[in-house]
Formats: C-alpha cells, sequence, structure tokens
C-alpha cells in the first residue's frame, strides 16, 4: 500500500512538474518569436507595417500554447507601456500617441486570438517579411 501511494504521489509531482516545464518552454520560444518580429519589423522599416508585424508576433508566439500567448501578451503590454512614455518626450511625431497604442493593442489581441496576422499586412510589404 505504501508502494502504491508514492508511486501515486511521485506520478502527480512529476506531471505537474512536467506542465510547469512546458509552460516555461512556451513562454521562451513565444518570447523568441516575438522578439523575431520586431526585429523584422525594425529591419523592414516600411510605412503601415507595425500592425502587422505586432499581430504577426502575437499570433506565432500565441501557436506555442498558453506560455506563449502568456509572454505574448506581457512582451507586448511591456512595449506599449515603454512607449506610453517615450510619448512625452516626442509630441506629435508619428507612431506615437493614444490613438497610435491602442491600434497597436488591437492588432496584438487580434494576433493572440488565432486571427490571420495578414489583415494587417500593407500592401508592397516584400515577401521576406
Amino acid at each position: 500500500m505504501k508502494l502504491f501511494t508514492g508511486l501515486i504521489f511521485c506520478s502527480l509531482v512529476l506531471g505537474v512538474s512536467s506542465e510547469w516545464y512546458s509552460f516555461f518552454s512556451e513562454a521562451a520560444q513565444g518570447a523568441w518569436d516575438m522578439w523575431r518580429a520586431y526585429s523584422d519589423m525594425r529591419e523592414a522599416n516600411y510605412i503601415d507595417a507595425d500592425k502587422y508585424f505586432h499581430a504577426r508576433g502575437n499570433y506565432d508566439a500565441a501557436q506555442r500554447g498558453p506560455g506563449g500567448a502568456w509572454a505574448a501578451k506581457v512582451i507586448s503590454d511591456a512595449r506599449e507601456n515603454s512607449q506610453r512614455v517615450t510619448d512625452f518626450f516626442r509630441h506629435g511625431s508619428s507612431g506615437h500617441g493614444a490613438e497610435d497604442s491602442k491600434a497597436d493593442q488591437a492588432a496584438n489581441e487580434w494576433g493572440r486570438s488565432g486571427k490571420d496576422p495578414n489583415h494587417f499586412r500593407p500592401a508592397g510589404l516584400p515577401d521576406k517579411y
């Protein structure tokens, strides 16, 4: 009976720890997807493409699983919060401000919901992206 109870306890502990390992693995992969999308956005430097890259990064990360979706939300929120701080120093600059932040967050949520990020893809963006 002790052996049986010990086996059940060990299987429960290993099952829970493997779920946490999976979550952290998904989160790391999701963070990498977000980094790749933001790197592509900076490299492309294409007019009106930022919403597409937001949606694509969030979509790719969310496809990893719950950990990836969590990482995408944390990274997106942190980016938007830091942009709000820089808005104080760049009044009237394109790509900043409350309206742009709302549009970025809408694109982030669109991607995390599993909808096609190509909805935000601007015409003429090179196929490389």
